[in-house]
């Protein structure tokens, strides 16, 4: 699969077409990946060679040893979904024609616009473009989703007119979650579209426009440091309550926003902690600090030897198949007791850094070593 993105993107023309300087702002910030997109990255590419093992008549039916079992499910339901996609197509259309990662040109509507269709059929009755969102955080739904209508437009760009077809047809497949989605449209509704979204389009490759801050904002990478998104967050519960104390409709308005609140805070959070640690960065009244970290057993095998060698039984220390939890064992055993058996086995990781005010009692962190390895995990 290449690993070439459009500056207007397919997958980010829900902010892009919203906020139209939004995709300028995010090129000049570098792009970080995160285990998720990569483990997304590596479900395509697995996707991608079952459908054309499926097309060359020879089916991929030994799972791989370097994928786990989850992926090759996954995988499965979307190879059979894409497999009765093609089936029916054949049906009407004996010579439906199916590419598998096509590359679709959508740049007679959006400047310099492209992207990758994981699967696409064409036939005389319909086109339609097949994605896989092998993620599983947002349910994601084929209505009115921009991505899929830019690649449907793609898609007839090269093969429309060809064929003729009068509808599109767009289909998202989210394994997961046991989540299809199918939307169809008409041919001429999708042009009409098309149409409507080009001086946006062209607004927005060229970076003008206002900054517009809402629920497309949630992957935006310049999020963190956005005044119009904490505008949105801080002002939207303001500007409609009661100037003395809050009713119970205040009350009930602030807590149906406080989802979105918490995960912009979490963003600035995020920010600020890598601005300190990476780039050296003091802000004004804050320092970090370690933050709160938990005792582990570091070897559950020796410390089930050291019980039953004291002489406490399986029954007492295990639950059923783990060992019980450290608070369990100090009460089954009493604290003191506990530690001298466990000896160096019970160690205690140092904790994740956390960014709090200069009036915290906890000690400033030496950041100059500090790696991801230091920090207990378990804790975020």
């Amino acid at each position: 699969m290449p690993d070439v993105h459009a500056f207007l993107s397919a997958s980010a023309s829900h902010r892009w077409l919203s906020c139209t300087p939004s995709a300028a702002i995010e090129a000049k910030l570098p792009d970080k990946t995160s285990q998720y997109a990569e483990e997304g990255t590596r479900a395509h590419a697995l996707a991608e060679k079952r459908l054309n093992r499926f097309l060359e008549g020879k089916p991929l039916k030994r799972k791989p040893k370097d994928v786990d079992g989850e992926m090759w499910e996954a995988t499965e339901v979307y190879v059979d979904a894409c497999i009765e996609k093609i089936n029916d197509a054949r049906k009407t259309s004996p010579d439906a024609e199916v590419h598998v990662e096509e590359q679709l040109d959508f740049s007679p509507w959006v400047p310099k616009g492209f992207g990758t269709g994981d699967m696409v059929i064409v036939s005389d009755d319909f086109i339609e473009v097949i994605d896989l969102k092998y993620g599983k955080g947002v349910k994601v739904s084929a209505e009115n989703n921009t991505q899929m209508m830019l690649y449907a437009l793609g898609l007839y760009n090269t093969y429309g007119m060809l064929y003729g077809a009068e509808k599109v047809r767009m289909t998202i497949v989210q394994p997961r979650i046991d989540n299809i989605s199918t939307a169809e449209m008409s041919t001429e509704d999708l042009l009409a579209w098309g149409e409507s979204i080009k001086p946006v389009a062209e607004k927005a490759f060229k970076g003008e426009g206002e900054r517009c801050a809402g629920e497309h904002c949630r992957f935006c990478k310049a999020k963190a440091t956005c005044r119009k998104l904490a505008d949105y967050e801080l002002e939207k519960v303001q500007e409609d309550l009661e100037p003395e104390e809050l009713t119970d409709i205040d009350i009930v308005y602030i807590l149906m926003r406080s989802d979105s609140i918490k995960k912009w805070l979490t963003t600035l959070e995020e920010y600020a902690l890598d601005k300190a640690i990476n780039d050296g960065i003091t802000w004004p009244g804050m320092k970090v600090v370690e933050g709160r970290s938990n005792r582990k057993i570091n070897d559950t095998d020796l410390a089930r030897k050291a019980l039953t060698d004291a002489g406490y039984s399986m029954d007492e220390i295990m639950k059923p198949q783990e060992l019980q939890t450290i608070t369990a064992l100090e009460k089954i055993i009493g604290k003191k007791r506990f530690t001298e058996l466990m000896g160096d086995n019970l160690i205690k990781p140092q904790g994740k850094p956390t960014l709090v005010p200069e009036s915290d009692k906890r000690p400033p962190m030496e950041l100059e070593n500090v790696t991801d390895k230091d920090f207990d995990d378990d804790l975020l």
